[in-house]
């Protein structure tokens, strides 16, 4: 009987020690699409001292930021890029070069703890691309067992576009072309290898897409008497964040999987965009962000309705405000400082300053008047002339201005022209969906580009 109980007790200690390092700590990921960020050494200061971060994540498995986390305490993870995940998949080789060069340099001292097969594989590349996350996960696992690092757990990103449905939560379920084929194996491998499943989160973007319908404050964790009550199990939640989570615990049980932890790998709220973003202000990033946070944080443990008590490792993103990032706006505005190393908001990523110790943040201000489009700083000329070809082609007479003897013909260049054109084009069309994008080039201002006789159209936001 003794003997029994030892066995046991060893069984269970085995078993937490596997689990003793997750903790509700929050980190960070470490971006750098930026054209002005700091070096390695100041970032990881910064991330230490202003953010009393104590994870992580970078988007590759850069040298010179592996040696500055080099005996900080803090855990890291690092992905495989993308596009290196089909060799890793075929060609056992070169996942243990890979290894070789990018984890064994630098591991214990640097306290790698996770290793991620590529970056939202599912939603950012083709589906020929697909039947090779696995396989890759398989292969860099192998490597890491050659080299004796037990302590490196793998997995991959996803965003929540991998489920088919997630309202309510208790239907979560995920989409017909990877269910099978591509999620069930990798769960099986992540349960095998006690590994996470890491999920991005973001409610911003599911508030932006439907504002009239999802309110904000469910959104920023602020409501007082909001709830929205799953229909199926009676469970009741007080922010969207759970609701996204516990569809895909839902969706992991419907494929037999019930008890694979989440990783929250990214989740975030932008404090700017462009001037059209409703919502993308440092007032929701700084609510959001601090009371994301002050949830997982919390003592005792929350968890999601779901599963109540359940700590959930989580991210931040970004630590900084990339400039280089495509997209709309607020793409370039996650982050919790600016280039500069200053902050954007004061948070402690720790949690254990007082919300009432954290310096105040101005009201949210969403933009009300005219705005334009003009082109973006930096951006190509070739590519610019391609868009101002397209603008013109667009409804009726809308470079009439810009042609020869007319108004704005002068200056006769590209860009001048393109101002003119990117602004008329978002006028005439943006009614019916038209942006002020065109694939990065374009951007909106406040400032009116009109000159002389020369009159550019506004939009009224």
């Amino acid at each position: 009987m003794a003997m029994a109980v030892i066995s046991l007790f060893i069984l269970f200690f085995s078993f937490s020690i596997s689990r003793g390092e997750i903790s509700g700590e929050v980190g960070v990921n470490y971006g750098r699409l930026g054209s002005n960020l700091p070096p390695p050494r100041i970032s990881v200061r910064l991330i230490q001292s202003l953010l009393k971060a104590k994870r992580v994540k970078i988007y590759d498995a850069d040298a010179e930021i592996l040696e500055a986390l080099r005996n900080t305490g803090i855990q890291v993870s690092i992905m495989l890029p993308n596009e290196l995940v089909v060799n890793a998949s075929t060609n056992q080789t070169f996942s243990d070069q890979w290894v070789r060069s990018n984890v064994v340099p630098f591991y214990p001292e640097t306290l790698i703890r996770y290793l991620l097969v590529g970056n939202e594989l599912i939603s950012s590349t083709g589906n020929e691309t697909w039947p090779h996350i696995v396989p890759a996960m398989h292969r860099i696992s192998h490597s890491l067992k050659v080299f004796r690092l037990h302590k490196v757990k793998i997995g991959t990103p996803h965003a929540m576009d991998v489920l088919q449905s997630s309202f309510p939560p208790s239907n979560g379920t995920f989409r017909n072309d990877i269910a099978l084929p591509i999620i069930k194996p990798m769960l099986h491998f992540l349960h095998k290898t006690r590994s996470f499943f890491f999920l991005d989160v973001y409610p911003f973007f599911a508030w932006a897409s439907d504002p009239t319908n999802i309110n904000l404050s469910y959104t920023l964790f602020e409501s007082r008497n909001i709830t929205v009550t799953d229909s199926l199990t009676g469970l009741i939640y007080t922010n969207l964040f759970d609701q996204m989570v516990d569809a895909v615990y839902y969706a992991m049980k419907r494929l037999g999987y019930p008890d694979i932890r989440i990783f929250i790998a990214e989740t975030g709220w932008p404090n700017g965009g462009d001037l059209d973003q409703v919502g993308a202000n440092v007032h929701n990033a700084a609510t959001y962000n601090r009371n994301v946070v002050k949830r997982l944080t919390q003592k005792p443990v929350l968890g999601t309705p779901a599963r109540p008590g359940l700590v959930l490792p989580a991210l931040i993103f970004s630590l900084y405000n990339e400039n280089l990032k495509p997209g709309l706006g607020s793409e370039r505005h996650f982050g919790l400082l600016y280039p500069n190393g200053s902050r954007v908001y004061d948070i402690d990523l720790s949690g254990k300053t007082p919300e009432s110790e954290l310096a105040p943040v101005p009201p949210a201000m969403d933009y009300k008047g005219k705005a334009w489009c003009v082109v973006a700083e930096g951006a190509n000329v070739t590519e610019v002339a391609v868009a101002l070809s397209y603008a013109c082609s667009q409804g009726n007479g809308t470079c009439d201005p810009i042609q020869p003897g007319n108004p704005c013909y002068k200056p006769d260049s590209v860009t001048g022209h393109a101002d003119y054109a990117f602004s008329a084009y978002w006028a005439q069309f943006r009614r019916v969906g038209g942006t002020c994008n065109f694939n990065g080039l374009a951007t909106q201002t406040a400032k009116d580009p009109s000159y002389g006789s020369c009159k550019f159209p506004s939009v009224t936001l």
